[in-house]
């Protein structure tokens, strides 16, 4: 059993018609959980879930405000944005636009006490439509997700 998914349980809540927020605590300093969501070798190694048996196959980004990022699974299928703001190590914001005009908006915010790092991951989308089509799914594979990053946080 992986001691981390006991010890720190992913939560998944939908606040509002237009929001989901995903929270779980790491036992790693900010510093290191901030340099997994935004150095290209270390996100590529965390942020898809390998019961998923999909391949990340390019990974640019470029995390400053305004900069770009696209993640590219094969022919077609790209997950695009840009970075709204990075205040290095406690918060990132992005647009997710593979979304057209239903795309939603994606904060993290890191919270270290003590070495470990609460981390709340919102999902805000322009419409409770918007919302109900995307559904939770995605946000409910960061359970798996955040259990490989917590992998990747134990080498760091």
């Amino acid at each position: 059993m992986d001691a981390g998914k006991g010890s720190n349980p992913v939560t998944v809540e939908r606040k509002s018609d237009r929001e989901i927020v995903v929270t779980r605590t790491f036992d790693a300093p900010a510093r290191l959980v901030f340099e997994a969501w935004t150095r290209p070798e270390l996100f590529k190694q965390w942020w898809i879930p390998k019961s998923m048996g999909m391949v990340l196959h390019s990974c640019e980004m470029d995390v400053r405000a305004g900069g770009k990022y696209c993640l590219n699974f094969g022919p077609g299928m790209d997950f695009f944005g840009t970075y709204l703001e990075v205040t290095p190590p406690s918060r990132l914001a992005w647009t997710n636009e593979e979304g057209g005009e239903n795309g939603s908006v994606t904060t993290v915010t890191l919270e270290e006490k003590g070495g470990r790092t609460l981390l709340v991951m919102s999902e805000l989308y322009p419409s409770k439509e918007a919302l109900d089509a995307a559904g939770t799914g995605a946000a409910e594979a960061t359970r798996e997700t955040f259990a490989q990053l917590d992998e990747l946080l134990r080498t760091l």
